[in-house]
């Protein structure tokens, strides 16, 4: 008989796992996902007959081939192939972005354009840098100068992660930043010519019915090929043993759901607080040590077609209080839809901040203010405000992090019977593609009998380690 696995997490990750598995006749697989949907934070629903995603979300063409070769054959037309069409708001002025040379010189303030020629003139002069301690800020500092740093980098991490980049491990901006030299960030705004691109970074992957049609397609085809997956049915209790039993719901003996291996893609800080045995006293202090920071997703559903030509406005000054504002419908440039718009706003914060407990009115409120601020003030009317709340949103990488996350990676990785994976499980600040070859690179290290290859697991995580996130 196949093993049974159990698949904690209904997002990209676990639902490409449950598909493979199925497929390959490896395991008989049960994805057990808390929401009444899947898609995790990259999912999708539908707000006032227009599809809307848990924020920004794309598919880069940097995808794996025979991933990207997956999701065609599983979405077929649906899965379009649109050109990046997005604004920076530097110093008052706009920026395409993904960069482009002509717009840059057209739109570039000029103080700005004056300060990288001063860094780059500095970076020039030898002997010129001083040794700083590694930060952050230090590694961006010394990649891409003050000036880009200081208008943007710098202010936009306070944002996102809500610390100086001074408290920030350099490997936030190795992971984060794609772009993390001036040669780089050059490289990109050449790479937009046409003529001369190498890949297509002006152009994205993205569902005709929103970004979580991905999940619902692997979720399908999960299930066609003989996967169960179950709904609305949170973890509370994880008991190993001589085989795995999980406990659902609040109170204990709700619902139970027993497996011979656990694949988690759950965050692996919920994942410790759920294992019986309870993981040592060192490992729960490591533990203390991981967080997140979170995010609120105000909608705003306008009585007009569109509110302007962009599907994403980044907004790095700290006046503004939102960081990024996305137009779902100009994503998937679909004509067919309700003749009104959504804009999604995304707002980082705590947990404990007061803006977590916010009405949905006074966020609505608090995008109004943003959008004014900067000169796009919102004049047709509002017919609705909703929002949505991700506890875990983005991995906060506080300086000095990696000491106890490799306390409680150690700890995790030599667990009987579990494997955790995925942008939650490894604690991760990777893009959907990532999380797919994570998923697919679990499902190669498994032999027919069950049998997992932990040596070729760890040279995967070598590779993962070197994903950096795509803007």
């Amino acid at each position: 008989m196949p093993v049974r696995i159990a698949i904690l997490g209904g997002g990209p990750a676990g639902l490409a796992a449950a598909w493979l598995l199925q497929r390959e006749k490896k395991a008989d697989a049960l994805v057990v996902e808390q929401r009444d949907h899947v898609g995790g934070n990259a999912g999708s629903f539908e707000l006032a007959g227009i599809p809307v995603d848990f924020g920004s979300h794309r598919l880069h063409p940097s995808c794996e081939p025979r991933i990207l070769s997956d999701l065609r054959a599983l979405l077929g037309d649906d899965l379009l192939s649109r050109p990046r069409h997005g604004r920076i708001r530097l110093q008052g002025r706009w920026l395409h972005f993904p960069l482009r040379p002509l717009d840059l010189l057209a739109h570039v303030p000029p103080r700005f354009a004056v300060g990288i020629a001063r860094d780059t003139l500095r970076k020039l002069i030898p002997g010129n840098a001083t040794p700083q301690e590694e930060t952050f800020a230090s590694e961006l500092e010394q990649g891409l100068g003050s000036t880009i740093c200081g208008e943007f980098y710098f202010p936009y991490a306070r944002k996102i992660w809500g610390l100086p980049p001074e408290q920030l491990s350099p490997t936030q901006a190795r992971r984060r930043v794609s772009a993390g030299s001036l040669a780089k960030m050059l490289g990109k705004v050449i790479n937009t010519v046409p003529g001369i691109q190498s890949t297509r970074t002006d152009r994205f992957f993205y569902p005709r019915e929103g970004y979580g049609q991905i999940s619902a397609a692997l979720a399908a085809a999960a299930v066609a090929s003989g996967a169960e997956i179950q709904l609305g049915r949170a973890v509370s209790r994880i008991h190993l043993g001589s085989t795995a039993r999980i406990e659902t719901g609040e109170e204990p003996g709700q619902g139970s759901i027993d497996a011979d291996l656990v694949w988690s893609t759950i965050p692996i800080t919920t994942l410790s607080r759920a294992v019986d045995p309870p993981p040592p006293a060192s490992v729960l202090e490591a533990v203390s040590n991981i967080e997140y920071r979170a995010m609120i997703l105000i909608y705003l559903v306008l009585s007009q077609p569109r509110f302007t030509e962009y599907d994403a406005h980044y907004f790095p000054e700290a006046a503004i209080g939102i960081t990024r504002l996305s137009e779902p419908r100009n994503y998937s440039g679909r004509s067919d839809l309700p003749q009104r718009t959504v804009l999604c706003a995304e707002l980082p914060c705590a947990t404990s901040d007061r803006l977590w407990k916010a009405t949905d009115t006074e966020l609505g409120d608090v995008v109004r203010d943003a959008l004014e601020r900067c000169g796009l003030p919102i004049r047709a009317p509002v017919l609705q405000v909703a929002t949505r709340r991700l506890p875990h949103a983005y991995p906060i990488y506080r300086k000095g992090y990696e000491s106890s996350w490799r306390v409680l990676d150690q700890w995790a990785s030599g667990l009987d019977r579990v494997l955790t994976f995925g942008r939650q499980g490894l604690f991760a600040h990777d893009n959907t593609h990532h999380t797919l070859a994570m998923a697919y690179a679990a499902v190669g290290c498994l032999d027919s009998s069950g049998r997992f290859d932990r040596a070729r697991w760890d040279e995967h995580r070598v590779e993962f380690d070197r994903f950096v996130v795509e803007d």
